[in-house]
């Protein structure tokens, strides 16, 4: 304990430079955007490294349930190539290959949503603000709040984006917001989670109108320009009627397992631009 205290008086100087140079650039970089940026940016490229390692050894021994997901994938896809047009099977077909390997992108409804895949460093579950580390990033088109996919369902948004590294706002995060509705219906409301169970989210502002039972289907509507209509997110397990607001509060048991993701698909809107200057143009006349 006298060595610690002796060596903090015989360099308290030097100590103290080092402190106010750290509290210093602190300061510049919340009360800069630039730097706030570049920050962010260079702490993806660090932790990216840092998570890629850490994956590579974590999926080596997570290789047998990758597998078994790709196996019951094309399974699926066979049955969807059956009988099928050939726009289906060309889809399909791609599909076949295995994410890691896969770097094209994959075109759907005229070549409008383009799918990057990519492969997961890091996933929290377990915060209420959780967060998702991708081996992909600005070298690969990724691009901030494109949406982030499974096979099985939604992942949620790309948040920040370095050269080789993405970081994404998890459907697991109390801030994730978007839209959602029943699969039968054009009715549709507010996707969040509610901060405990990683294997279920809630379904809110449903009109009362809405004809819904346990077991329904609950997927995106496409009501933005981040998610294609149609991608799958859970089932109906149980709802109620909040009779002061006339709206549903429906809770739904995810299809993905949030917490065993090894890979994802990024979805590159095209249109995205034109949609938003659009919108931004309509809302300036108002």
């Amino acid at each position: 304990m006298q060595q610690i205290i002796n060596f903090l008086i015989r360099y308290k100087h030097f100590l103290l430079f080092v402190f106010l140079l750290l509290l210093s650039l602190l300061f510049t970089i919340q009360s800069h955007s630039y730097h706030k940026s570049k920050f962010i940016n260079s702490a993806n490229f660090l932790s990216g490294g840092i998570y890629e390692s850490v994956s590579g050894i974590q999926q080596y021994f997570n290789l047998k349930t990758y597998n078994q997901e790709l196996l019951e994938e094309n399974a699926r896809l066979r049955e969807m190539v059956r009988d099928q047009s050939p726009s289906v099977i060309e889809l399909a077909a791609a599909e076949f290959d295995t994410l890691t390997a896969l770097r094209s992108t994959i075109a759907l409804s005229g070549n409008q949503f383009h799918f990057i895949p990519a492969k997961v460093l890091n996933n929290s579950y377990a915060k209420s603000d959780n967060f998702i580390t991708l081996k992909a990033g600005l070298k690969d088109s990724v691009q901030r709040e494109m949406g982030v996919i499974t096979s099985k369902g939604i992942v949620g948004v790309i948040d920040h984006v370095s050269p080789n590294y993405s970081t994404v706002l998890s459907l697991l995060n109390t801030s994730f917001l978007t839209n959602a509705k029943l699969k039968n219906a054009e009715h549709f409301g507010t996707l969040q989670w509610g901060g405990r169970d990683p294997n279920r989210v809630q379904l809110l502002d449903v009109q009362q109108q809405a004809k819904i039972a346990v077991g329904d289907t609950i997927e995106t509507s496409g009501r933005s320009a981040i998610f294609p209509k149609g991608i799958p997110i859970g089932t109906i397990t149980s709802f109620k009627l909040e009779e002061s607001k006339n709206f549903y509060i429906i809770e739904i048991q995810l299809f993905n397992d949030m917490t065993n993701i090894g890979h994802v698909y990024i979805i590159q809107n095209r249109d995205k631009p034109e949609i938003e200057q659009l919108e931004e143009t309509r809302t300036s006349e108002e």
